[in-house]
């Protein structure tokens, strides 16, 4: 059986499901209202050109031992150049256009798709990320490593969440599900570090304003 990221219907009991759903719901619903409260109106066109850069990005999987694929996931970089709250929209509406549009992952499983990619990689991505930013000195010194080490832990803590899930949904054991979920994302957290720190790297070189919606404060810069 192949233990993916993105998983389809079947792989969760209805009830984990349905609890996932319900965690999305209430977390998407509040990231919205935040980030319509909060996100400076010229961010919106950015949205749209992160959502399509995350989605061509989710579209190219590829396979590695064990059953496991992996993508690009984006939420860390998503949150740093919109903010987490708007970087959450965008995450749960690119994950929502793929099972709605192009049947990636299903319906039942798609709380739990967006909570495992979306709100874990975006929100818990960019705590980490704000947290670590201070540490290395401010956005000067400590902007890429922080985002490098937040990208990583985005992918890896989903796909341990993943395996927890399935475990309780009694689709494999935890022992299986952890082989095969954590050892090789943990490997396709190097790629999702690589590709974020590459794509800010490139904007601060290009379009370094695109980066002031989501730093961190001042204070902690």
């Amino acid at each position: 059986m192949p233990f993916l990221l993105h998983a389809p219907d079947g792989f969760f009991s209805t009830p984990v499901a349905v609890a996932l759903w319900i965690v999305t719901a209430v977390v998407v619903g509040y990231s919205a209202n935040r980030a319509s409260r909060e996100l400076d109106e010229r961010a919106i066109p950015l949205m749209g050109v992160m959502a399509a850069f995350i989605f061509a990005g989710q579209m190219f999987n590829f396979a590695v031992p064990g059953g496991t694929s992996g993508h690009l996931l984006g939420g860390v970089l998503a949150a740093i150049l919109l903010g987490p709250w708007a970087g959450t929209i965008v995450m749960a509406s690119v994950i929502g256009v793929q099972a709605l549009v192009f049947q990636d992952g299903g319906l039942l499983v798609l709380g739990a798709n967006i909570f495992n990619m979306g709100i874990i990689g975006t929100l818990g991505g960019y705590a980490v990320y704000r947290s670590l930013v201070p540490l290395l000195g401010g956005l000067s010194s400590g902007r890429y490593p922080a985002a490098a080490v937040a990208a990583w832990l985005s992918v890896f803590v989903a796909a341990v969440l993943t395996a927890f899930e399935l475990a309780i949904s009694d689709t494999t054991s935890l022992a299986v599900a952890l082989g095969a979920m954590a050892g090789w994302h943990a490997l396709i957290g190097i790629g999702e570090a690589v590709i974020t720190v590459a794509a800010l790297t490139f904007i601060a070189n290009s379009r370094p304003d695109l980066l002031r919606f989501g730093q961190p404060s001042a204070a902690t810069a």
